[in-house]
């Protein structure tokens, strides 16, 4: 099925749920003629998107006190376009680790239609959300000790379990960017972190450019275990020159008008 058809089928189911309020699986299998496989998969997906509520056996709309104009509850343009670019580097087939965050979590919607990927994650929101898409790839958990800090799985077992395979890339994001040193973060758990980074070939740093500079005392990867950051094109050309002097290719996205 082509993406199109995708998207336009999840568009009526979206319609289809406002108008009705509540509707079940096998309704939506019988009106649009799909699996009850692929429909719960196109819910998964808007659900995800903040279009509707999953209910047992089908959905329901989403309540109006729900929904906000507020942009702190909207994933932001320059996550959109990071999440964009950071996917154009990944290809059919590949292994990547996604570790948790929100700017790590735009790129999940841009892996629709890559075929045969394997996907390692430590957080549930961006396993669910992996589900939603087609074809879905193979799904990996480190599993571990639950961190609601971070909301990710996190500690020695997740590590063990990642050292089990190797992968051909890692996204991952950062609480800050010390343009001398590497990635930072608040978080005193960065054991994973490390070790999601050396099991990957690449190492993909997902930040927006308004973290860039900031100094948190946690080093959590060093700019000599960094292939390449991704980011917005607010970043300041003088920036940009100093994170690429440490051997960095530095990926500026541009938001899509």
């Amino acid at each position: 099925m082509s993406k199109r058809n995708t998207q336009q089928r999840r568009h009526n189911i979206v319609n289809l749920v406002n108008q009705l309020g509540e509707v079940s699986v096998d309704q939506l299998a019988r009106e649009f003629a799909t699996s009850e496989v692929t429909v719960r998969k196109d819910l998964t997906a808007l659900e995800t998107a903040g279009l509707l509520l999953r209910r047992f056996g089908g959905a329901v709309a989403m309540p109006q006190e729900v929904i906000s104009d507020d942009p702190l509850h909207k994933v932001s343009q320059y996550k959109l376009a990071i999440g964009q670019a950071a996917a154009a580097q990944i290809g059919d087939y590949q292994r990547i680790v996604i570790d948790s965050g929100r700017t790590t979590a735009a790129l999940v919607p841009e892996l629709q239609h890559k075929r045969g990927l394997v996907v390692m994650t430590n957080s549930l929101n961006g396993a669910e959300a992996l589900r939603g898409l087609e074809p879905e790839p193979t799904i990996l958990m480190t599993g571990g000790t639950w961190d609601p800090h971070s909301g990710s799985f996190q500690g020695q077992v997740a590590e063990q379990v990642l050292r089990s395979y190797d992968f051909d890339q890692l996204f991952i994001g950062a609480d800050g960017i010390d343009v001398e040193r590497g990635t930072t973060t608040f978080n005193e758990l960065i054991g994973l972190s490390r070790v999601m980074a050396e099991v990957a070939r690449e190492v993909n740093v997902m930040v927006e450019a308004d973290k860039i500079g900031r100094r948190i005392p946690n080093l959590e990867l060093p700019w000599a275990k960094v292939t390449r950051l991704i980011t917005d094109t607010r970043l300041a050309a003088d920036v940009r020159k100093q994170i690429e002097y440490q051997g960095v290719q530095v990926i500026c996205a541009a938001v899509k008008a």
